[in-house]
């Protein structure tokens, strides 16, 4: 991990405004959909089942990988206002993911980068029709190649991603979306270091926020080494320590990039949850 600079994450309820995001508006980070609490009792039960099997067969663990990215430019025209983001921006917010996990072992490798103009496409929200035939005709690879889109989706979305254990169910919808202005180099201040891709990317893998079940340690992010937090945190708060009332010790995981805070406030994934991505991939991802 490169710990010279700092990065942010993708998801919540923040400010954005244009080309600057104004703080004093309320707007969505992130609309990645969590499962339910069964739903993370059956991946649980299904990363278990994997890894005793793996363990049966005497395969060896997984602890990292490359992953192949293909990376889709959704526009509006020709300029990079219109979201058509230059190949250097691209480039280097593929750094920004393997400055993220090299230390895990991860890398990714960009193998591919195609442009479309589409207006509707532009725009599309999560869950909507523009979003189910965007990534029908443009989705590429298989289960553990990951494919990332850049558009404009408004009403101050960052970006969103699918689950590992969505894949079988829905395969040509999985990948990740962000907002094109989010690259590193963006408008889209105090978001513009990359890791809205970094945020969805961990989503990806198999991640929950930081702040999952808030206090409740049983329904949290189910990850060790993160500190329980009752709620997002905003800004870099130093010091926060939100469930101190509720005896669970540690501050907050401000710096984590599965947290909600500014791009200049995160700069780490945890061990604990570098074993769940590891986990979760192998489960789900491998030989799909």
């Amino acid at each position: 991990m490169r710990w010279s600079r700092l990065f942010t994450a993708a998801c919540a309820w923040f400010a954005l405004s244009g080309a600057a995001f104004a703080q004093e508006q309320l707007s969505i980070r992130c609309m990645t959909v969590e499962p339910d609490e069964a739903q993370r009792d059956r991946i649980d039960q299904d990363v278990r089942r994997n890894m005793q099997m793996r363990e049966a067969l005497a395969l060896a663990a997984v602890t990292g990988g490359t992953i192949d990215v293909y990376f889709h430019v959704i526009n509006k025209g020709v300029s990079e206002a219109d979201g058509n983001v230059p190949a250097a921006q691209i480039r280097a917010q593929i750094d920004v993911l393997n400055d993220a996990s090299a230390q895990w072992g991860w890398r990714f490798r960009l193998v591919a980068v195609d442009r479309t103009t589409n207006a509707e496409w532009f725009t599309a929200g999560p869950s909507s029709v523009g979003e189910r035939r965007m990534k029908a005709a443009l989705r590429r690879g298989t289960a553990d190649d990951l494919n990332i889109y850049s558009s404009n989706p408004g009403g101050g979305l960052l970006g969103w991603a699918t689950f590992p254990s969505d894949y079988s169910r829905a395969p040509l919808q999985d990948g990740v979306v962000v907002l094109f202005s989010s690259l590193p180099g963006g408008s889209a201040t105090p978001y513009n270091l990359g890791d809205t891709a970094t945020h969805e990317v961990g989503h990806w893998m198999g991640l929950y926020h930081t702040f999952q079940g808030g206090c409740n340690e049983r329904k949290g992010d189910l990850v060790s080494d993160t500190p329980a937090e009752k709620s997002p945190a905003f800004g870099c708060p130093t010091g926060r320590d939100s469930c101190s009332q509720n005896r669970f010790p540690g501050l907050d995981p401000i710096t984590n990039f599965m947290d909600y805070t500014d791009d200049a406030c995160m700069d780490r994934f945890s061990a604990g949850q570098d074993e769940r991505m590891d986990a979760t991939f192998a489960t789900y991802r491998l030989g799909q």
